[in-house]
């Protein structure tokens, strides 16, 4: 992104293209990436209550995850760096255990 950037200020684009993962921006570190997944868990049980059934059992959540946690996020730089607030951190949220392997793309806007 520090290529991209060239010291400058601009939009960076993340997006997870994946039908089951989101981009969060929260604290971590302190609690809260666990209170996010227990939240998570609370809304979307690992239950037969989902009409999507293939997969492991509950995986039916997972494809509504990015409906509540969406696969981007639009973060502002400025000078080259990414202008977070001092406890703020991006995260990939995944619920789904049956793919391990993802990919993030990002796109910077100047």
């Amino acid at each position: 992104m520090r290529e991209a950037a060239d010291g400058g200020d601009g939009l960076l684009n993340v997006f997870v293209p994946h039908a089951t993962a989101g981009v969060a921006v929260l604290e971590t570190g302190a609690g809260s990436d666990a209170d996010l997944l227990a939240a998570l868990r609370d809304l979307l049980p690992a239950d037969d209550r989902w009409r999507h059934r293939h997969g492991s059992h509950g995986h039916g959540r997972d494809h509504v995850l990015p409906a509540i946690v969406p696969p981007h996020a639009t973060l502002p730089v400025i000078g080259g760096a990414l202008a977070l607030g001092t406890w703020q951190s991006v995260c990939l949220v995944d619920t789904n255990q049956d793919n391990p392997h993802r990919q993030v793309r990002l796109s910077f806007l100047s």
